[in-house]
């Protein structure tokens, strides 16, 4: 009975390990990357878009006739 007791705790505890060190690490510093990655990616997309509005020139102001121009009109008059 004991022998089938140690190998049986023997068996839990390389589960264990292979759980551990095969599943539970392996997500741990895949999750880690992936945050790191995104962070980067962000950092990057906040540059570009602060390069973006730095070179981006408002446009000018639209366009507005003269005064002399509007006072060249002359009213058409329909002839009968």
């Amino acid at each position: 009975m004991n022998i089938v007791r140690l190998l049986f705790e023997l068996f839990v505890l390389y589960l264990l390990y292979k759980l551990i060190f095969e599943f539970i690490i392996p997500i741990y510093r895949t999750t880690k990357q992936v945050k790191r990655k995104m962070s980067e990616m962000h950092q990057q997309m906040e540059e570009k878009q602060a390069q973006y509005k730095d070179s981006y020139q408002k446009p000018a102001e639209p366009y507005q006739p003269t005064k002399g121009y509007q006072d060249d009109y002359i009213e058409y008059e329909e002839v009968k």
